[in-house]
């Protein structure tokens, strides 16, 4: 296996199931921890609900709160999944100083557009996980943003999430700074909060491939493929320009640690493109990437860094923004659409977890 983890880059598993956690299954936690150098694990409500809706080693618990409400239900599932998790990972987060062994579990994605509902069940989940090394996930919408200052400021440690473009980027890493002048300001100790803002990736590929296709020319058919990873160079741009700021100097001089950009949504979709694609091109300094079981796999099996860094990349990636803006394809636009559909996908799978969780509980 390559060792992306010299290049800067953690190695975050995107899955977590009771069986991942206790071990009968094939690929548990314990076993990706030892042999494949996973510090981190994220989920999302997808992965609850196709974990708890599918798993049968829910059913005893689900029986015995027969009586509460399904939103009861599934939030005592999941903070007791994440923080069995957590303790797994403890070792790792200590050893890290705080960096890695972190584990994250999203606000309820019905609030995604409001922000006072999503400060209070970002503090709830904390609390009721009461694990250091959890992360409290929150979608960069426009409503999410203040809430990502007000968690901040309250020395909870961020995910952000549903990040697709490089200028929303920009305003989630603002916000997560303006959280830490606020703690600051108030006499809170900075240095022990952490944050990574999870950039996705591959669903960038499909949308933009599926609009070059559609055009069917040899100036399109050149771009395809080629969308999602500039835009996540583009992202990282913004990044080193954060941190070479006065305003982010001012702050690490108090003790803050840098928010991380996450890579995520890194499986491929297109069997056409290399499966390790969107690990081996994203490499690093301070970055993760939250990968799905069958990325870590190729990835043990046949990755291969890419010749180039990406920080060599920059010039490149602005051209092909250009290339496809003269086309008629706006990666605005296509990102902006993406932020929707991504927050109704995740409302989907919560809204079928609730209902398969109650009709589970009254069987």
């Amino acid at each position: 296996m390559i060792d992306i983890a010299s290049g800067g880059t953690s190695i975050w598993l995107d899955d977590l199931s009771r069986s991942k956690i206790t071990g009968t299954d094939a690929h548990s936690l314990p076993s990706r921890i030892a042999n494949n150098h996973v510090v981190g694990v994220t989920t999302n409500p997808s992965i609850f609900n196709t974990s708890i809706s599918q798993g049968t080693e829910y059913a005893n618990d689900i029986a015995s709160m027969a009586g509460k409400s399904p939103e009861e239900i599934v939030k005592k599932l999941t903070t007791d999944d994440v923080r069995n998790a957590c303790d797994l990972f403890m070792s790792i987060y200590e050893g890290s100083d705080g960096v890695d062994g972190r584990v994250s579990i999203e606000v309820d994605p019905r609030s995604a557009h409001l922000t006072d509902a999503t400060i209070a069940e970002g503090i709830e989940l904390w609390d009721l996980v009461n694990r250091p090394n959890v992360m409290i996930k929150v979608p960069a919408t426009l409503e999410g943003l203040p809430a990502i200052t007000a968690l901040t400021s309250a020395g909870i440690s961020v995910n952000v999430t549903l990040i697709f473009s490089a200028d929303r980027y920009g305003d989630v890493v603002d916000a997560y700074m303006a959280g830490l002048e606020k703690r600051s300001q108030q006499g809170g100790d900075i240095s022990r909060v952490r944050s990574v803002a999870s950039i996705f990736v591959s669903r960038i590929d499909t949308a933009i491939d599926s609009l070059l296709k559609n055009q069917n020319s040899d100036e399109a058919n050149l771009l395809l493929g080629k969308a999602a990873i500039a835009n996540a160079a583009l992202t990282y741009e913004v990044y080193e320009s954060k941190i070479s700021s006065a305003r982010w100097s001012k702050l690490a001089e108090s003790g803050a640690k840098m928010q991380r950009p996450l890579w995520a949504s890194t499986g491929v979709k297109d069997p056409s493109y290399l499966d390790t694609r969107y690990v081996v091109e994203l490499v690093a300094p301070n970055t993760v990437n939250t990968m799905p079981q069958s990325t870590l796999d190729a990835l043990v099996d046949h990755g291969a860094l890419h010749a180039l860094p990406l920080t060599s990349r920059y010039a490149e990636a602005a051209g092909v923004v250009d290339a496809l803006a003269k086309l008629g394809i706006s990666l605005a636009t296509v990102t902006q659409d993406l932020e929707v559909d991504g927050v109704g996908k995740f409302e989907q799978a919560w809204n079928e977890l609730l209902s398969n969780v109650e009709k589970a509980a009254n069987s």
